[in-house]
């Protein structure tokens, strides 16, 4: 069953729109994240195999972007600034405060990932294969996340919710615009 206009479920368009922004997006937290805390810590060296990943991940949308003609959103500009600001003040706050941030993002990324897993059903296995692979691998940043302390920031049901809620904004604008 193919997508179309008047359909709740995402086009497959905006689905490798939105997630080519996502894997852009996380590329920036992390680059945020090591801007401040270069290579000297554990925790720097698991965020930096994280974004080795991520850049992969954001590479197959990119090509994918390229090969299917799929607009980008016309919000990269500001994901740019908006992650590398976010991976900033959250690794200045402390290893344990970027450990929150990945865990955070990643909750959301499982679920955005799983629903659209759902909407592709055995449609697309293309699209459907990267998205069951790349979800993984985020499960395993979150958890990664959470062995390194992530929870034990001060503050972090508050912290993680409000890296949550922005996740989800910028998932819900990126299908958009």
């Amino acid at each position: 069953m193919s997508w179309k206009p008047g359909d709740r479920r995402e086009s497959r368009t905006a689905m490798v729109r939105v997630d080519q922004a996502g894997e852009y997006g996380a590329t920036r937290i992390y680059a945020g994240q090591l801007a401040v805390m270069g290579d000297r810590t554990t925790a720097a060296r698991t965020i930096n195999g994280m974004a080795n990943q991520e850049e992969h991940h954001r590479a197959f949308f990119d090509a994918m972007i390229a090969k299917r003609g799929v607009r980008p959103t016309l919000l990269q500009p500001f994901w740019d600034v908006a992650g590398f600001g976010l991976g900033v003040v959250t690794a200045a706050m402390g290893p344990q405060a970027a450990m929150a941030c990945t865990a955070a993002i990643e909750t959301e990324i499982d679920l955005h990932y799983q629903q659209q897993l759902e909407q592709l059903g055995d449609e697309d296995p293309e699209l459907r294969d990267a998205v069951a692979r790349f979800r993984d691998e985020e499960i395993e940043h979150r958890d990664t996340a959470i062995a390194s302390g992530a929870e034990n920031v001060p503050a972090y049901p508050l912290l993680s919710g409000m890296i949550r809620a922005g996740c989800r904004f910028a998932i819900a604008v990126s299908k958009r615009i």
